[in-house]
Formats: C-alpha cells, structure tokens, sequence
C-alpha cells in the first residue's frame, strides 16, 4: 500500500468517528510490514478521560490481533485546515512499540507531511532503544 492510499483510507474513517463533544472526526490506518492494515477513529466519552483517539484505537486493534513489533507507517488526518498531529498520550503509546515508527500526518484537503515518530517525540522512553 502507498503512503497516499494508507492516507486515503485513514480518511474513510472520519464518518466512523464518534464526537459529540468535540465535533472533530479523527481517522487513522496503521500499516505493519506484512501487508496488514488496521484502522481507528476517535471514539469520545462524557468522562472526557475515557476518550480514545484513532491512533491508539488503531494501535489497540492491531496488538490485540497479535502485532507488536511489526509497526511501519501510521497516517493520521483530521477536518482541519492544519495537519492533525497526534497528542502526546498517543505519541508516547506509539512509541512503546515502534519508536521508528514513519507518520503521515495530514489535513483536510489530503495534504500530508511525512516524518518520523522520533521527530515528534524526541526523548520518548520505553522498552525499545533507537540505538
């Protein structure tokens, strides 16, 4: 799968979001280096705390499918005129698995910029070492 259609099928999952609260859809597709996608989308909670975002909703998929270690590319998009740039609960999450995780991070006109997770979360800690 190309960097573009992993973007495009993050997009499918917008109108899977569920955001009463803050109106903002959230989709994401992880991609592993077997070929296996797996998708999520932000699912909100009154208990503002419980909300899941589409990053680990897409991580969360994955390990509970038997993937840990096999992360490639994750792309993550949003209806926002700005890029839709993980929060760091969900960096740091990503980063417990696949520290050399490549993310495609985009905006509402399918625009995306590509970089690595370690940009993102320079000092990230886990049980995983870049060396």
């Amino acid at each position: 799968m190309t960097d573009r259609e992993l973007v495009d099928l993050a997009f499918t999952m917008l109108d899977r979001s569920y955001v009463p609260y803050s109106r903002f859809p959230v989709g994401a597709a992880l991609a592993c280096t077997d070929g296996t996608v797996f998708t999520g989308c932000n699912v909100e909670n009154a208990a503002y705390g419980s909300t899941l975002c589409a990053e680990r909703t897409a991580l969360v998929k994955a390990v509970s499918e038997g993937h840990r270690d096999d992360f490639e590319r994750l792309a993550v998009v949003g209806n926002s005129t700005d890029y839709c740039w993980p929060c760091g609960a969900c960096r740091q999450m990503l980063y417990e698995f696949s520290p050399r995780l490549t993310l495609l991070v985009a905006r509402s006109d399918r625009q995306y910029v590509k970089l690595t997770l370690a940009e993102l979360l320079p000092h990230g800690f886990g049980p995983r070492s870049l060396d």
